[in-house]
């Protein structure tokens, strides 16, 4: 789980931020930020639902985290998958 909203934490840098959603998601993503801006850790232990569309895992995991800052998901072909697409196929799209 994510810590609450109320609870203090540090920020850290948007590459950080890429970097740990993919150790822990399997999914790569970039940010389009300023290159010193800073989000809330990505904080979660488990990795999203196979069966959660990266619609609903962006906007229920990632976006609360970066504000408004835009993200675009990567696929294993290095383009943007539909947003109805499935996250164990998006996992499995890197396995080239």
């Amino acid at each position: 789980m994510c810590k609450e909203q109320g609870e203090e934490e540090s920020l850290i840098s948007v590459a950080e931020f890429e970097r740990k959603v993919e150790e822990l998601e399997e999914i790569v993503i970039r940010i389009r930020a300023p290159a010193d801006a800073k989000v809330r850790p990505y904080e979660y232990d488990r990795k999203g639902a196979g069966t959660q569309s990266t619609t609903e895992w962006k906007a229920g995991r990632i976006q609360p985290l970066i504000g408004d800052f835009a993200v675009e998901i990567i696929d294993g072909n290095h383009k943007s998958p539909h947003g109805r697409t499935k996250l164990a196929t998006l996992r499995k799209s890197y396995e080239k």
